[in-house]
């Protein structure tokens, strides 16, 4: 139990760092979050945890499939905030996402890689 409470209060304590440096300087934030730093402690947890390596290694593999799709969201959140409620373009995003996740999964099929 003190384990899975190290985990969270080490994972919640970087996701309020990030939060806070960016209130301070939009760049370093972003720069910061842009980190793969969930996927490092996943990573790290899964090694100290006992994974093996394959399982280790999938998890990277697949991370970087399903970061792919979430890029555009970067691109477009930025425009549509300018133009309607934070809700409406954090939901279109989300919706965006999720189709480009579906165009992702098709055509990587056609190269043997399954994502879904």
């Amino acid at each position: 139990m003190i384990w899975i409470l190290t985990k969270y209060l080490i994972t919640a304590g970087i996701v309020v760092l990030v939060s806070e440096v960016a209130k301070r300087s939009d760049r370093i934030g972003a720069l910061i979050a842009a980190l793969p730093t969930v996927t490092i402690l996943v990573l790290i947890w899964m090694y100290i945890e006992g994974q093996d390596q394959e399982k280790l290694a999938n998890h990277a593999y697949y991370t970087f499939w399903y970061v792919l799709p979430t890029l555009p969201m970067f691109l477009i959140f930025p425009f549509l905030l300018n133009r309607y409620s934070f809700w409406v373009s954090l939901g279109t995003c989300a919706v965006i996402s999720i189709v480009c996740f579906a165009i992702v999964a098709v055509i990587v099929r056609q190269f043997g890689i399954r994502l879904s």
